[in-house]
């Protein structure tokens, strides 16, 4: 899919074509140098731009470093609604991915609340503006339980797995930000059962598509496990997970970080 149409004549290679590539491949250090560079490269106002910069962004945030993510979309947003409108599907992504970074860094409320208003914008269009619904209400689910309203996460992680069933990347997620708030219920039978299903999803979806969840089904089966007081279990998924978001995103990564603290919890039960 063409992601943005230029002003300028292309090539069939579109000018992000390696960086998104890098990125997809989970080579994210060399993604952000590939990103910066088409960034450099391209005018000002050329559509291309905003999204080399989003890539760095994506990249950047996915090696831990959640700061630094954040001042990119924070540069790269307003070019974005400047050139596409504020309810263009692009823009409303942006804000999506850019509320998830505040997630990562800790702050829910801010997350929850623009999360909220992504939804309500992007539910009055059809298309692309679909799957933004999801991938805002997937970090909407998220900042709830991490604020532990859990029932009010399972209720939106639900309404957003009833409207759109496809099994694709964005149903994994939810299907995870489920299983969380049902840990968090101390359902933890039923967040094991989630997580099955997330797993057998895993096993029919591409791997650059199962990536960005790497470690997640761990975690959540390792905190259900831990809530069944079946402790041996639980640290060795806790310890898959650690090991796993380690390899693929660095130690300072949030769910590295979720899976360190998870171990930390169970050895000192």
């Amino acid at each position: 899919m063409r992601l943005f149409r230029s002003r300028t004549k292309r090539t069939t290679e579109i000018p992000v074509s390696r960086a998104m590539a890098l990125y997809r491949a989970g080579r994210y250090a060399e993604a952000v140098t590939e990103a910066r560079a088409v960034a450099r490269s391209l005018p000002h106002d050329d559509t291309y731009a905003p999204l080399a910069l989003s890539i760095t962004a994506n990249a950047t945030g996915a090696q831990g470093r959640h700061a630094d993510a954040l001042a990119i979309y924070d540069e790269v947003l307003p070019g974005v609604g400047r050139t596409f409108g504020a309810d263009h599907w692009q823009t409303l992504k942006l804000r999506s991915d850019r509320a998830q970074t505040l997630a990562a860094l800790g702050q829910y409320a801010e997350c929850e609340a623009e999360c909220a208003a992504v939804v309500q914008m992007a539910s009055r269009g059809t298309g692309e503006l679909q799957n933004v619904v999801r991938a805002a209400s997937n970090g909407l689910v998220f900042a709830l339980s991490a604020q532990e309203r859990h029932p009010e996460a399972e209720a939106r992680a639900r309404e957003a797995l009833g409207a759109h069933p496809e099994p694709d990347r964005l149903t994994l997620a939810l299907r995870l930000g489920l299983a969380r708030s049902l840990n968090g219920q101390a359902r933890h039978e039923e967040a094991l059962a989630e997580a099955e299903h997330a797993h057998e999803l895993c096993r029919s979806l591409p791997a650059d598509e199962i990536r960005p969840e790497t470690g997640t089904i761990e975690v959540v089966v390792a905190t259900a496990l831990l809530g069944l007081h079946r402790g041996t279990e639980a640290r060795l998924q806790a310890a898959a997970a650690h090991e796993a978001c380690l390899a693929s995103f660095g130690p300072d990564h949030r769910r590295t970080v979720e899976a360190q603290a998870l171990l930390d919890r169970i050895d000192a039960a």
